[in-house]
């Protein structure tokens, strides 16, 4: 980890991070014991009894909505022996019983009872027995984030400048979004930082490994054009990349493709004019929040026929090992689209980014590749040390802006990698401080 902080700013970070054992351990502990993760949506939950298992790290967690309408996250085990007391992925319940010795939680997490309970427990405290829940638990336009840690600053100050961008996709229109079908799920080959990494903003990999997009006029955009845009480090750790016209006179799409009834509906309810205007010239927008929530709106189409359609995607990159990650896919449309908008919506972005995904296949080719170079026996003797000095003042084109009117240290044209940089720094950081202590979790001022 000093290898990481003493030569990331410098745009090197050392190989062997990716695909080892013991630095994965740690991982699971300092930042998924500890930071705020992503677990899903209100609207999956909409109502009383409502509940969806999820993963923190490598752990299940049991997302409900009580009676009273609060949400809770529950550790996915009976507090008798640790067995699992849900083991569907979602449904509607009052309890949770354990198969073990059916001990049985309400679904706020309360113990009600157990069989012939006054003969084995007498007067044992129930309160006292009850589901462990996590330590924070908070939402922001819907998305529901919860931390292990109960000195974790808030969730406001850990997204800091990154909830101006989201709010920028998920606060468009007063009518909020809605998920088409549960979460698409796979395993693949890979080390989560590597995803994690390639959702910063890595547009340079666009024209080479996505090359058959373009060639089957999937995606409307030339890759030199796409180039143009904005490159965001919007807070430590939390990074993200627009295409965007810069001026009026470039082309489009506006609105990242979105069709004019629904454009029509965007207004500035919940954000300002300058993040309506922002949302308005972005063609692409792609993000991370760390450690492993990525955001994606593309205009993409699956017959070339069809004009393009901006497809969002949310994936959770959940860890399975040094080796090994699960993509969580879910795909949000605009409440007030039409049925069929939402129908052409969801089967576009399901040929883009999915199991299936145009996309999603080519990315998690080279994936499979990073860790299993990290892990070997080379990149510890000859101590490789990976390139991200991309956008550094004396590597390529990209420039430092001081304009731009959303928060965060902005770069333009999109040859730059102070994204990822941003990545490894406050990863760094996570994993160096003591378990006691948190870094900090915005820029200084005089770096903005």
């Amino acid at each position: 980890m000093r290898e990481v902080d003493d030569g990331v700013g410098a745009g090197w970070v050392p190989a062997r991070i990716f695909g080892n054992e013991r630095v994965y351990k740690e991982e699971l502990r300092r930042i998924f014991g500890r930071c705020w993760l992503y677990l899903g949506h209100v609207s999956e939950i909409p109502n009383p009894g409502d509940f969806m298992l999820r993963k923190m790290g490598e752990d299940d967690y049991i997302v409900t909505r009580d009676k009273d309408g609060k949400i809770h996250a529950m550790l996915n085990a009976c507090r008798h022996r640790g067995v699992h007391v849900c083991r569907v992925d979602r449904g509607n319940a009052e309890q949770f019983r354990c198969l073990y010795h059916g001990w049985t939680f309400a679904n706020n997490g309360d113990l009600v009872g157990g069989p012939l309970w006054k003969n084995a427990y007498g007067d044992m405290s129930k309160s006292e027995n009850g589901l462990l829940h996590v330590a924070q638990l908070d939402t922001h336009q819907g998305l529901i984030f919860a931390t292990l840690d109960a000195k974790a600053p808030s969730l406001k100050e850990y997204l800091g400048g990154m909830a101006w961008y989201l709010d920028l996709i998920f606060g468009l229109n007063e009518h909020g979004v809605e998920f088409m079908g549960p979460p698409q799920r796979c395993v693949i080959p890979g080390d989560w930082k590597s995803a994690a990494d390639n959702s910063c903003g890595d547009d340079y990999h666009l024209p080479t490994l996505h090359k058959s997009i373009a060639e089957v006029n999937a995606f409307p955009v030339s890759f030199v054009e796409n180039m143009k845009g904005y490159h965001i480090q919007a807070a430590p750790g939390h990074s993200l990349s627009f295409s965007s016209a810069m001026t009026e006179d470039d082309p489009g799409p506006r609105f990242f493709g979105s069709p004019q009834n629904l454009v029509d509906s965007f207004n500035t309810s919940q954000i300002s004019a300058d993040q309506l205007h922002a949302a308005r010239m972005s063609r692409v927008i792609v993000g991370n929040v760390f450690p492993n929530f990525t955001f994606i709106i593309v205009p993409t189409t699956d017959d070339p026929s069809q004009p393009p359609v901006a497809g969002i995607s949310l994936k959770v990159w959940q860890p399975k090992g040094p080796d090994r990650m699960e993509i969580w896919n879910q795909f949000p449309v605009y409440k007030n689209m039409t049925q069929e908008q939402k129908e052409r919506q969801y089967a576009v972005t399901l040929a883009s980014f999915s199991v299936g995904g145009l996309f999603e296949m080519d990315d998690s080719e080279p994936w499979s590749m990073i860790h299993q170079t990290g892990g070997s026996v080379s990149a510890e003797v000859l101590d490789l040390k990976l390139n991200y000095r991309m956008g550094l003042p004396d590597t390529g084109i990209a420039q430092r802006l001081t304009d731009f009117p959303g928060p965060g240290v902005v770069y333009a044209p999109r040859y730059e990698e102070g994204v990822q940089r941003n990545l490894y720094k406050f990863y760094a950081d996570m994993m160096s401080a003591p378990l006691d202590q948190w870094p900090e979790t915005s820029f200084p001022s005089d770096e903005l």
